[in-house]
């Protein structure tokens, strides 16, 4: 309806009305496809009957925090483990059953969620700390911006001294802290007597090696448990799907879709988040397709999409040169011989790629330090391998995800995408070949 027709009625009434059976249209009063959709999203906490396959999990880090539930200090925790193996899913839970058991032992409890790889300043960090913990009236008020980091910290001791007995601080994707300074200050804060509140760490990281990384003064205040959530099979994940499958309408699924977002899942070290991610975008391309069940075609373009959004997510923050070499060996992936490849094999596609963006090209040795970088990242794998008694230990290099969707989701970027555009798929070969 274009504003000519609005404009033709007489009367506002009338206006209302066509309004109303427009949108009526446009915004069915039920989806087709979802009927809770919010079952399907990441950061849903479900209730404990829908988490599968990670009771000794819970039980384990409750048995860490039970000393919250008594008004005293809980056991500090690094949980290890594949992406979407369930740590935050169960650290979230724990620690949501953790404040309600010590209500009704009369003892108050708070938990503060802080995502590492949005705050990953030591400052960043704190001031969210105090800003997720800060109650409606409370006398000590945290600002976004505008103090010094020590200035944070007071503001902090002050807020946890005034308002609560214990708080547990969950750091998610703690490796990619900038320094480890925020856990040093936590664990150290009663021993210090910065503040009379009990205060418990949870950690939580990708990284097996994450606590080897850690100062020895930090490392010495923690005196942490560790944890390690393994990945989840194809079994657990169809169970876990299982229980969400009531975010659609009812025979709205089609045989086989739960069973191959799982095996997709599975291929992919086991990722629950990544087996939610394939399911609700499925459902979302049926709806967008005008489709009335979700089949085993819509998962399969879901995968695709879920790849793409992952990995754009990853590069998001990755500099122009990083993103120059994924595409290098990308590239070498798709036109040269195997998928494992020494930074030898990179360095002259990297070359040819900066000419073609008019990018000045890093030295190989810097380019060895990108590529160790985006291992670190598990954006690649990489392996020491011998090259022989003469050559000494060198390092080989693979992609995780798909060649072609890594390509095509870097070449989507602004630097490369008009570039490369002039670039035939010979010319590709024939600079790999060359090299």
């Amino acid at each position: 309806m274009d504003d000519s027709q609005i404009d033709s009625y007489d009367d506002a009434d009338d206006q209302k009305s066509a309004l109303a059976a427009a949108a009526s249209e446009l915004f069915p009063d039920e989806h087709p496809i979802f009927a809770d959709k919010q079952l399907l999203q990441i950061g849903h906490i479900p209730d404990g009957d829908r988490i599968v396959g990670r009771d000794s999990e819970i039980r384990s880090l409750a048995d860490q925090l039970v000393d919250a539930t008594d008004g005293n200090s809980p056991e500090n925790v690094i949980i290890y483990g594949k992406p979407g193996t369930g740590k935050s899913l169960v650290s979230k839970y724990v620690t949501q059953l953790t404040e309600v058991k010590a209500r009704t032992s009369g003892h108050d409890v708070a938990t503060a969620y802080i995502e590492c790889n949005e705050d990953n300043t030591e400052t960043q960090a704190v001031a969210t700390i105090g800003q997720t913990l800060n109650r409606e009236g409370s006398s000590v008020t945290v600002p976004d911006t505008g103090l010094s980091t020590s200035r944070y910290y007071k503001r902090l001791w002050d807020l946890l001294d005034a308002e609560y007995e214990t708080v547990i601080v969950i750091l998610d994707e703690v490796d990619l802290l900038e320094d480890d300074s925020v856990l040093m200050e936590l664990s150290r804060a009663e021993e210090a007597e910065k503040t009379t509140c009990n205060i418990g760490i949870i950690a939580i990281s990708n990284k097996t090696k994450f606590v080897e990384n850690l100062g020895q003064r930090t490392t010495s205040s923690l005196q942490e448990t560790e944890l390690f959530f393994p990945p989840y099979d194809a079994e657990q994940l169809q169970a876990i799907l299982r229980n969400r499958t009531d975010a659609f309408r009812e025979g709205v699924l089609s045989d086989g879709v739960v069973e191959l977002c799982a095996a997709l899942a599975a291929r992919e070290h086991g990722d629950a988040r990544k087996a939610l991610d394939i399911l609700r975008n499925a459902g979302k391309i049926a709806y967008e397709e005008g489709d009335d069940r979700v089949t085993e075609a819509h998962v399969r373009n879901a995968q695709e999409r879920a790849e793409i959004d992952r990995f754009r997510e990853m590069i998001a923050d990755s500099t122009v040169q990083s993103q120059a070499v994924i595409l290098s060996l990308a590239l070498l992936t798709q036109h040269g011989d195997g998928d494992v490849f020494t930074s030898g094999d990179i360095y002259p596609v990297y070359e040819f790629v900066c000419e073609q963006c008019d990018l000045d090209s890093l030295t190989e040795r810097r380019i060895r330090d990108l590529l160790k970088e985006q291992d670190f990242l598990d954006i690649i794998q990489s392996t020491k391998r011998s090259r022989g008694h003469a050559r000494g230990i060198g390092r080989e290099h693979r992609l995780i995800d798909d060649a072609t969707i890594v390509r095509e989701t870097i070449l989507s970027e602004p630097r490369f995408s008009d570039l490369f555009e002039s670039v035939s798929e010979s010319q590709f070969a024939t600079a790999i070949a060359r090299s």
